[in-house]
């Protein structure tokens, strides 16, 4: 099998989706989207735009959530940036506050914010547990306090959290990845149950194998060296074939999912796990 590797950032996103392929199925939306400027929160950034939300673009790396954000303007949608530390409760009402100023009041959160570190149970520092909880589980209990008083004005929401294949069958590998991913069930589950008196819905997107620099470069909040990182072709193999269909997902494919989820053909969807894995969690 042979390693390739599509650039999730590259510039055929936008001169694919032209105005006559574009729907408008999130007109009028207003999406807060932490990790926008990662690969998978970017895709999200750009499709949900291109639908025609207007987009908040929420990352504590301001350059690439900058470029995102240009992208989306340049090609005519609607976009702002704010830096933020999802690990901050009060960094998040600030982030609610401004998007509602700037574009209203909001009605999709997508809770990207995510850490790694992948090493075994025994290996994993206490430093590593306590970052990986904060940031993927805590980061997304404080997004959705902030943002349900500002889905409550808008009359409806939807908050989409990202999960993962540690979901669904969690290995040894990495305990905090698998307890936090895991814990993003049941937090979804409640969150659903507590707010769908307020038309506001809850679903957890689980993904398989992406092939974003989260599993092949080696970042703070998720170091690869050769041995894990997928530049290596018997790492990138091992996921292949564990995945049925025959590729890694891309990206797009997930935010597929997530704009999915997050318009009205989900409307009696909530408290859900939508698996976008090509079948490797079978």
């Amino acid at each position: 099998m042979v390693n390739q590797h599509v650039d999730p950032t590259a510039d055929w996103f936008w001169g694919n989706m032209t105005s006559s392929e574009s729907l408008g199925r999130l007109e009028g939306k207003v999406a807060i989207i932490t990790g926008g400027g990662g690969a998978m929160g970017g895709a999200q950034a750009r499709l949900f735009a291109a639908e025609g939300a207007a987009v908040c673009v929420a990352d504590n790396r301001l350059e690439p959530a900058k470029a995102v954000a240009k992208e989306i303007v340049d090609a005519g949608g609607r976009a702002i940036v704010i830096e933020l530390d999802v690990r901050e409760s009060a960094a998040w009402r600030d982030v609610v506050s401004q998007t509602e100023r700037e574009l209203g009041p909001v009605t999709v959160l997508c809770n990207n914010a995510g850490a790694n570190f992948r090493v075994g149970f025994e290996e994993q520092t206490d430093e590593q547990f306590e970052l990986i909880m904060d940031v993927g589980l805590n980061g997304a209990f404080f997004g959705i306090k902030a943002v349900v008083p500002s889905m409550r004005k808008a009359g409806s929401g939807v908050i989409l959290n990202m999960g993962s294949l540690a979901a669904i069958r969690p290995g040894g590998g990495s305990p905090a990845y698998a307890a936090q991913k895991m814990a993003m069930v049941g937090l979804t589950r409640s969150a659903a149950n507590s707010f769908a008196k307020d038309n506001i819905r809850c679903v957890i997107i689980s993904p398989g194998h992406v092939d974003t620099p989260f599993i092949r470069g080696n970042t703070e909040h998720s170091p690869n060296s050769w041995e894990t990182s997928i530049d290596n072709p018997e790492n990138f193999n091992r996921r292949l074939s564990n995945t049925p269909l025959g590729r890694l997902q891309q990206p797009e494919d997930i935010a597929n999912a997530f704009m999915f989820a997050a318009t009205d053909d989900a409307a009696m969807i909530t408290g859900s796990m939508i698996t976008v894995d090509g079948g490797a969690g079978m």
